[in-house]
């Protein structure tokens, strides 16, 4: 057993001693999870950058746009700050109100308010917001010149008071049916279990080309000349391959916690899906190791297979925006039932018990393709 771990530990040392596995098995994961959940996640309240000067009714905008739900509120001292802001991305959109902004209120004339946005979904919504805070302070502003004889200042704070007890219409947004994502769902947990499942698999199957390549080397033949048991040599070759998998779950899962505070539920459910979904992908890398000869081969084909099933189980795109036909599809694929298992965990609470029979798909991929796997190893290092 102790020359079936060294034999391991040599093939998890093979990943590290690569270079460009810096980049596709420690960096991409966790930059695909960043910029998924920075897209796409829940959980961001947008922000919107004031420049405003110091006036009563400038500072009464401020306040109506602070107490709007959902929108945060960073103030700005000067225009070009807040330009740059915008442009940067610091703030999802910028409100300049000018200098004599109470003074043009207070007279005849009109204001103009300056808006700034990118141009992405969000500039609209947050112009609704601003443009709705406005229109409430304008909407007291001619309150009050309607009572200008007995001066615009009283007019005002007659016209402020008797708005809280002037009856509006009430608008009130219910949600029907289940939602697709709980709102407590946090901006990377969604895809921070995707790609897990995409680069477990993905990094099994091009552990496929190492094992193609120690068989052209004639490693195995070496090994099989000493004292070590045909099975020794094989058991080592599937732990190398599975230490190799799940040293990229492990780090997926540890760094996407502390860095992005991601939330992967029970950590025994976690744990679970971790180690039987390593199983199955260690399971198609060897059986992808022992059908090709050519390593070449087997790493433009482990890519393609890879990112394809990816897609199709979920690892992409979620599952519930799939139609029910493509759903039932999505499920002959292992990934989907990772998908589900993690999704149990993370959204609905689900604990160990609630994903055994997900978890139970997942090692009944794991017995039939590493048999498989096993029996060609097998066959291929005894001719070989």
């Amino acid at each position: 057993m102790t020359k079936a771990f060294t034999i391991a530990a040599v093939g998890v040392l093979r990943l590290f001693r690569d270079r460009s596995n810096i980049f596709f098995v420690f960096v991409l994961p966790l930059a695909l999870v960043f910029l998924i959940g920075s897209v796409f996640g829940g959980g961001f309240t947008p922000t919107i950058g004031v420049s405003a000067p110091d006036g009563e009714l400038a500072r009464e905008v401020v306040s109506r746009l602070e107490e709007t739900d959902g929108i945060g509120v960073r103030s700005y001292t000067a225009r070009d700050e807040l330009v740059r802001a915008v442009e940067r991305g610091d703030v999802q959109a910028g409100v300049i109100l000018p200098v004599d902004f109470d003074e043009a209120l207070e007279g005849d004339g009109t204001v103009a308010v300056e808006f700034l946005a990118r141009p992405d979904a969000a500039g609209p919504q947050l112009r609704t917001a601003v443009a709705a805070a406005i229109a409430e302070e304008s909407a007291l502003v001619r309150a009050a010149r309607f009572g200008e004889r007995r001066g615009l200042t009283e007019a005002f704070d007659v016209a402020r008071r008797l708005q809280g007890e002037v009856s509006g219409v009430e608008v009130v947004t219910r949600a029907v049916g289940e939602a697709l994502f709980p709102s407590s769902l946090g901006r990377f947990d969604l895809g921070a279990s995707q790609q897990l499942v995409l680069f477990m698999f993905l990094t099994g199957l091009a552990g496929a080309s190492a094992l193609i390549e120690t068989r052209q080397l004639g490693v195995i033949r070496r090994m099989m000349s000493t004292p070590t048991g045909v099975g020794t040599i094989l058991l080592g070759e599937v732990l190398g391959r599975y230490g190799v998998v799940l040293v990229q779950g492990v780090y997926i899962v540890a760094f996407s916690l502390f860095a992005f505070g991601v939330d992967w539920g029970d950590p025994l459910g976690a744990v679970a899906i971790l180690v039987v979904f390593g199983a199955v992908s260690t399971a198609f890398a060897v059986l992808m190791g022992a059908t090709f000869r050519n390593a070449q081969q087997a790493g433009g084909l482990g890519v393609i297979l890879g990112l394809g099933v990816a897609a199709l189980g979920g690892s992409m795109v979620p599952l519930e925006i799939f139609s029910p036909t493509m759903r039932r599809v999505a499920h002959l694929t292992p990934h989907a039932w990772a998908y589900d298992a993690f999704a149990e965990l993370v959204r609905r609470d689900g604990s160990l018990s609630d994903i055994l029979g997900e978890l139970g798909v997942l090692a009944a991929y794991a017995l039939v393709a590493g048999t498989l796997a096993v029996w060609r190893l097998r066959v291929v290092t005894t001719w070989e």
